[in-house]
This record gives C-alpha cells, sequence and structure tokens, in this order.
C-alpha cells in the first residue's frame, strides 16, 4: 500500500513524526520519497480511517490509487451529487496534465465539477513556500505525486483541535504547548503501551493527547494552582478517573510509579519581547539543564522507554543557541534516540528544540 502525507508547517519535525509513528504502529516505512510537503510511503498494512487525529504535523492522508496513465480505469468520483468542488494537490511536474484530464473526465460524466485552486500561502519554518486549499467548500481533494495518482482520504480537523484546546476551562497562553506540538512528541515516543509520565504537566495539553490515544498518564508539577487546572481539563474532557494520576511535587524528587515514557515541556524560561544579552540567555539555559537533568535521574529508574522533551532555543541575534545536550546525555548516561529538531516562529525569541533520549 501507498500512502501520501501531506506535511504541516515544519516538514522536518512532521515528516519524522509520520516514521516514527508508522514504527510505533508496527506498519514501518518499506520505502519513502519526500517532495515539498509531501511524503510519500510504502508500508504492508492498510491505515485506520482515524489515523490523522494521531498525527500532530499532517494535513492530509491520502491513499494511491494507480499510476497516472491507468486514470482511465481508476473511479474519479462515486459520490451522488450531480455537481462538486475539487482540487489537486500537485507534487509532479504532470499536474497539468492531470488537471485537464479531470475536466474532460468529469465533462464526459456529466458533472458540473469546478476546479478550486491551492491559493492559501503557507511559510514552511525553513523559509519555504507551499499552497493549501483556499476554499472550504471542497467535495474531494485528489493528488498526484511524480507518476502516481490517488484520493485525499483523510483530513486533520483543524476546527475541533482549536476548540478543544480554546474552550476547556483553563488555559495557559505564554508559551504553552499546542495538542499539535503534544501528539508530535507521543509519536516521537515510541509508546505502544503502559503509562506517559508528563514531569512538568501545566494544565494537561500532553496529558489530555495521551488519554486521547487510550494511554494511561501520570502528571506532575510543583505549581498547585496548575495541577487543580489540569484536574479541571480532564474532567471536563470526561476522562475516567482511573485513567490519571496527578501529583502536586518537585519532579527531581517525587516517586512515581512505573511508566513507559516520559513527555514533557519544562519551563523554558522567561517570555522575552526582545533579544536578550547572551549572559542572560545562557544562564537560562543552564538552568534548564540542570532541572532536566536532576529530574531524568530521579525517575529514570520508573521510565522505561524514551525521554522526549522541549527545551530552551533562544534568539541571539540573528542566531539561536540551546542547550548542551552532551553534557545532559553524559550526566544521566542516556543518548540521542532522534537528531534533535527545532520548532519555532521567526518573530520568537524564544522557541523551542525537541530532543529524544533513551537509555546509552
Amino acid at each position: 500500500m501507498k500512502y501520501l502525507f501531506i506535511l504541516g508547517r515544519n516538514i522536518e519535525l512532521s515528516a519524522l513524526e509520520v516514521r516514527e509513528y508508522l514504527k510505533r504502529i508496527d506498519n514501518p516505512i518499506l520505502e519513502e520519497k519526500l517532495i515539498d510537503n509531501g511524503i510519500l510511503v510504502e508500508i504492508s498494512k492498510d491505515l485506520k480511517e482515524n489515523t490523522i487525529s494521531q498525527l500532530g504535523g499532517v494535513l492530509r492522508i491520502g491513499k494511491v490509487q494507480g499510476e497516472i496513465e491507468e486514470l482511465k480505469n481508476i473511479m474519479i468520483y462515486t459520490g451522488e451529487k450531480n455537481n462538486l468542488n475539487y482540487t489537486l494537490w500537485e507534487f509532479s511536474s504532470k499536474s497539468s496534465e492531470v488537471l485537464e484530464y479531470l475536466k474532460k473526465r468529469f465533462k464526459e460524466e456529466k458533472l458540473k465539477a469546478v476546479y478550486k485552486g491551492m491559493n492559501s500561502k503557507v511559510d514552511s519554518q525553513d523559509g519555504e513556500e507551499f499552497f493549501i486549499p483556499g476554499s472550504k467548500l471542497i467535495d474531494e481533494e485528489y493528488f498526484v505525486f511524480e507518476n502516481l495518482f490517488g484520493f485525499v482520504m483523510q483530513k486533520c480537523d483543524y476546527e475541533n483541535i482549536e476548540t478543544r484546546d480554546m474552550r476547556k476551562p483553563i488555559r495557559r497562553s505564554s508559551l504553552a504547548i499546542s495538542p499539535r506540538l503534544g501528539k508530535i512528541m507521543i509519536n516521537l515516543s515510541g509508546i505502544k503501551e503502559g503509562k506517559v509520565l508528563d514531569a512538568f504537566c501545566g494544565v494537561g495539553t500532553i496529558l489530555q493527547e495521551a488519554l486521547l490515544q487510550g494511554f494511561e498518564v501520570v502528571g506532575v508539577d510543583t505549581d498547585a494552582k496548575a495541577i487543580k487546572g489540569a484536574e479541571e481539563n480532564l474532567k471536563w474532557f470526561g476522562f475516567e478517573r482511573e485513567k490519571y494520576s496527578l501529583i502536586n511535587f518537585d519532579s527531581t524528587r517525587v516517586t512515581i510509579p512505573e511508566c513507559s515514557v516520559m513527555v514533557s515541556e519544562p519551563d523554558l524560561g522567561t517570555t522575552l519581547k526582545k533579544t536578550p544579552p547572551r549572559p542572560v540567555a545562557e544562564k537560562t539555559l543552564k538552568d534548564f539543564e540542570r532541572l532536566i537533568i536532576r529530574t531524568i535521574n530521579n525517575v529514570k529508574g520508573k521510565v522505561s522507554g524514551r525521554f522526549v522533551f522541549s527545551s530552551p532555543l533562544i534568539r541571539i541575534g540573528k542566531k539561536r543557541i540551546g542547550c548542551n545536550i552532551e553534557d545532559i546525555c553524559a550526566r544521566t548516561n542516556y543518548k540521542l534516540a532522534l537528531d534533535a529538531i527545532d520548532e519555532y516562529r521567526e518573530a520568537q525569541f524564544v522557541g523551542r528544540r525537541i530532543f529524544v533520549l533513551e537509555k546509552a
């Protein structure tokens, strides 16, 4: 089976998430190719219908129907309406040829079909541009990837994700982790079963995303107000109380139950409105390093798998600096399981660098 994953603005991070997610569900990639923000993969088993709900960095999932030369043998439209709006995701030099064929085919089948272009621009994190559909009134989405043609089968439900994030009882706006990034980090952890530990849970964004995927969770935070907020949010979501445990304590000294992985966003430091002096930035990074080292060393006897955490990525002039991961690994006896990935907006003075560690 061949599927196309259409990736979000952080293409490197989203592609890595797809690879690690497919490993996590025991359906690893046999072959892949990346063009712009589309990664085409060959896997051995079909994907479930709700796959995209478990991914944070994917806009669409499509399934290959055949080669362009076989288009006449592919049923293009299976709907009941006589009119439809459609669009085409383009990852091929043959896109114009396919569009012309679709117009002709719809006309022959006496369908009133209107093409809706990709006219909404997105700036990727690496400075490139890609385009997405500008209209919400689209019935069918197709794609062409090199010489392959397919249908978009699953779409990210942005509105649902935003609604549940904005309407939950307790929110933190300053440097709060998004549900999207929470999902990505959970997938990078490789967890298949067991409990997810968030040692700096705040009001519970990572906890909620893990619970939505069916995992039990343990949340720890030194801030009693944050723990109360997490409790309110998880109740609002309707999660069963026995599925989660919340602990108001210092993660560098807390006692926790057995967990499979840790997925956390520790304190990234003070929210900055301008570039800080280098000594201030370096102190923030050193403080973070001490905190994460002490936390990992405290809980690693109870965490059997990976540690996934974000860390401060601070802009100094035109460059961004991050913490000393080599020192963190050396002082915890862990190693990098995956290359570090940066996640930031150009205007942000403090972004994130995401690390995935495993036992050395």
